[in-house]
């Protein structure tokens, strides 16, 4: 089961791992700081693709106390050391602050420690202050190697031998407060803890009609307070980089009176703990909670979620991004010269990239500054521009103006939901609402996909309408697969009994099979002729135009969760292998990336064709595996992969060629992976999509306002998406040539360059394309 090369950029001049070797080099790998959920997947990643490239890693215990006390703190790691690691909180190789590392005579011991192993490459995750300290110990290297050899310690040798140190640095951090890197690894796994305990306290908030007040971390930075506020609709938020305006008391409390007048029954207020007003003075949840009960008399709690935010499994996302991180770190080490400076790696839309990093470290410290000098729009520009987009939705989303405030457009809005049900629609769904109201528009809602578009399913819906949707799984306003193309003489006159001026379409792959039946209708409807856009919402992950899908993030984590029971399951039994089938279609999305997040032996998908030779050494591997300490297996398999290689059979064929050795289950996830609650990345995801659709609709409506005008042209039919580091907006009439509408999926698949990620990880040989890496970018505020 080789990496297919042929799917490589044609014409470029590429580079493979193959082309890179670790043979005669050390690499010391160790986690300092603050500890993250999935800081494990990445030294499990470092370990491996180190162990692979012909490297010998060392683990070095309690970060750099460990370095620095030396001794059987720092000891070589196999393959085996970093079994079942992948799916444990924390890390395994501990993290302590170290004084003794910021003196000269400290860092003197490290050195003569590493060199001891002929350690010269160092692979540090923590936050910032960690890999401060890494820069300043990678500049003074050959000071300290002086000084080491006039002590007598070493010889000169030694001092030609290891002449430089070559340092990468990862960032682990639950607070995603390091510039450079869209998530720091940590930060998604904290944000499904806040969320977990959120939706907990709502239903006990509702009952009685309270006020909860949350504090989460984020001592200098706001990021979790903000996303979490995001994805659970929270009445008011507090950031140290964006204070409130003086007279925040009053404000918040109308605000707070006026959603209970809504008839909403709770109230949620999330807190940063390094939450600031304008003059820097320290607002506390206790202050907060005083002031509701003071003003309003509402029942009021707080809960201050504290460590609980660093525990727990990794996420999905925090383990893919880990083990990315991890392997490139290592090749990045192996691509470095005396003259390459310390870089990060770090995440950009879904591309790793390499940056300098002192550079994130001094932008990260400028955002500081500037909250100290109350420079608090310089603030948020300089976290990035994730950081300002998520707070200017979450004040779109969370304060709704007056009535009479708001200059009405005369123009009503459509949403409709098609396709099967994912998580993280309805938070679509309330965005292009709230956005759409905000904007002046009448928003009309659609039951039932098509068909009941065609029935006349429509109503209505209002700002409180779709207040608590966030949180909902499945699709409120009701899903069909059914195509409209069989209904366009009554959805043309739905559309002109209703008046409706523009039409967001939240669905899949027919959804955009209906956006091309809408679309190729005009010429006969001009009812059609409107602005009509649509977000992908399939946990399949197979719509062309996007590189995202909502609701793919939830199922992955469906299956994670799974597979970490099955793996756990396996392990008290011994000597047994499961095969997992996931769905997906024709898309083998979720079987690769379940089996990167899950450490699966093998995953089998319809883009990468495998015949029995295939499957006959994957046994071979797994016996080879069983003499092992890593008495168990998991084998993923995507629902079409093949049409006769069906999950009975690889089951059999397994059970029959692992008679003695091992034995076998299998276990279909069905639906499991269509339900449950969004996951924060998909409420966000499907929040932030949406509101960016429901602006185009607007723009597009404004550029019509008072001529009548028809949209006929191709870019007022669009599919709105992720396509590498950017939101853009493609007409479907582009996208058709970049479909394989046989099997319902885009002709080139992002996903499908780490597939060789998942084998060499797994123990495989496979074909690595890294023409993609080793330049280092420079960090731009804007791109953060």
């Amino acid at each position: 089961m080789d990496a297919d090369d042929s799917r490589a950029p044609k014409g470029s001049l590429r580079k493979f791992l193959e082309h890179l070797s670790g043979a005669g080099k050390a690499i010391g790998v160790l986690t300092s700081g603050g500890d993250a959920q999935g800081m494990n997947a990445a030294v499990r990643a470092v370990v491996r693709m180190g162990i692979y490239v012909g490297a010998k890693v060392y683990f070095i215990y309690e970060g750099y106390q460990g370095m620095v006390d030396g001794g059987a703190n720092i000891a070589e790691a196999d393959w085996e050391s970093v079994s079942s690691i992948l799916q444990v909180g924390g890390t395994i190789i501990g993290s302590a602050r170290c004084q003794a590392f910021r003196t000269r005579e400290g860092r003197l011991k490290a050195a003569c420690n590493l060199l001891q192993r002929g350690i010269t490459n160092l692979c540090v995750i923590g936050g910032d202050g960690s890999l401060t300290g890494a820069n300043l110990f990678r500049k003074e290297w050959s000071g300290l190697l002086e000084e080491l050899a006039r002590n007598g310690q070493i010889d000169k040798e030694a001092v030609q031998k290891y002449a430089y140190l070559n340092v990468v640095g990862m960032v682990g951090s639950i607070d995603n407060d390091f510039c450079g890197t869209d998530m720091t690894i940590g930060t998604d796994s904290a944000l499904h803890r806040i969320i977990e305990v959120i939706d907990a306290i709502m239903t006990t908030a509702q009952s009685h009609q309270r006020t909860f007040v949350l504090e989460v971390m984020g001592r200098h930075c706001g990021y979790l307070a903000l996303v979490s506020a995001l994805a659970c609709g929270a009445d008011w938020v507090f950031l140290p980089e964006s204070p409130p305006e003086q007279g925040w008391e009053e404000q918040m409390c109308v605000k707070l009176s006026e959603n209970r007048a809504r008839k909403k029954r709770l109230n949620i207020i999330i807190v940063a703990e390094g939450a600031i007003d304008t003059q820097n003075k320290h607002i506390t949840s206790e202050k907060i909670k005083e002031l509701v009960v003071t003003q309003l008399g509402y029942d009021t709690r707080v809960t201050i979620l504290g460590h609980v935010q660093r525990g727990g499994t990794p996420s999905a996302f925090d383990r893919i991004l880990a083990s990315r991180m991890g392997v490139e770190a290592v090749i990045a080490l192996l691509e470095a010269t005396p003259d390459t400076p310390a870089c990060v790696v770090s995440l950009n839309g879904n591309h790793a990239v390499r940056l300098p990093l002192m550079e994130c470290v001094q932008m990260t410290q400028d955002v500081q500054k500037a909250m100290d000098e109350r420079r608090f729009q310089d603030a948020v520009r300089l976290r990035g521009r994730s950081f300002a987009g998520n707070l200017n939705t979450y004040k779109r989303l969370a304060i709704k103006l007056p009535d009479d405030q708001i200059p009405k457009t005369n123009c009503n809005v459509a949403v409709i939901n098609v396709g099967a049900p994912a998580a993280g629609m309805n938070a679509a769904v309330r965005s292009a609402v709230r956005v759409g109201i905000a904007d002046g528009h009448r928003m009309l809602a659609i039951y039932d996909g098509f068909d009941g578009f065609a029935k006349g399913q429509i109503k209505e819906i209002g700002w409180t309408d779709v207040g608590g949707w966030t949180g909902q799984g499945g699709s409120i306003l009701g899903t069909k697969r059914i195509l409209p193309g069989k209904y366009l003489e009554e959805i043309a006159t739905q559309m002109r009994a209703h008046s409706i001026n523009a039409l967001l379409i939240i669905g899949g792959f027919e959804a955009y099979l209906g956006l091309l039946e809408l679309s190729a209708a005009r010429e006969k409807h001009e009812e059609f002729c409107v602005p009509m856009v649509m977000v992908p919402a399939t946990v399949s992950n197979n719509v062309p135009g996007s590189d995202f899908s909502i609701g793919a993030d939830t199922a992955l984590n469906t299956i994670t969760d799974t597979c970490d029971r099955i793996k756990q399951s396996a392990s008290g039994t011994k000597r047994r292998v499961f095969i997992i089938e996931t769905m997906g279609g024709y898309c083998g999305y979720l079987a690769n990336m379940g089996g990167l997040a899950a450490g699966a032996d093998a995953a089998y998908i319809f883009e990468e064709p495998f015949d029995i030779r295939d499957l006959q050494s994957n046994v071979e591997h797994l016996t080879e595996k069983m003499k092992t300490t890593i008495q168990r297996g998991l084998v993923l398999r995507n629902e079409s992969c093949s049409e006769n290689y069906t999950t009975d059979f690889i089951y059999q064929l397994y059970s029959e060629e692992g008679k003695g050795v091992f034995d076998c289950r299998k276990n279909v996830l069905g639906h499991m992976q269509q339900g449950g609650a969004p996951s924060p990345f998909d409420r966000n995801f499907g929040t932030k999509i949406s509101a960016r659709a429901m602006e185009w609709i607007t723009a597009k409506l404004k550029e019509a306002r008072g001529r009548g005008k028809k949209f006929t042209t191709d870019d007022s039919v669009c599919v709105l998406g992720i396509s590498k580091r950017n939101v853009i907006f493609q007409p479907v009439a582009e996208l058709k040539q970049q479909t394989d509408f046989e099997h319902r999926i885009p002709k080139e698949q992002w996903w499908l360059k780490l597939r060789p990620l998942m084998k060499i990880l797994a123990k495989y040989k496979a074909s690595y394309d890294v023409s993609d890496s080793g330049q280092l970018e420079h960090v731009q505020p804007w791109s953060v």
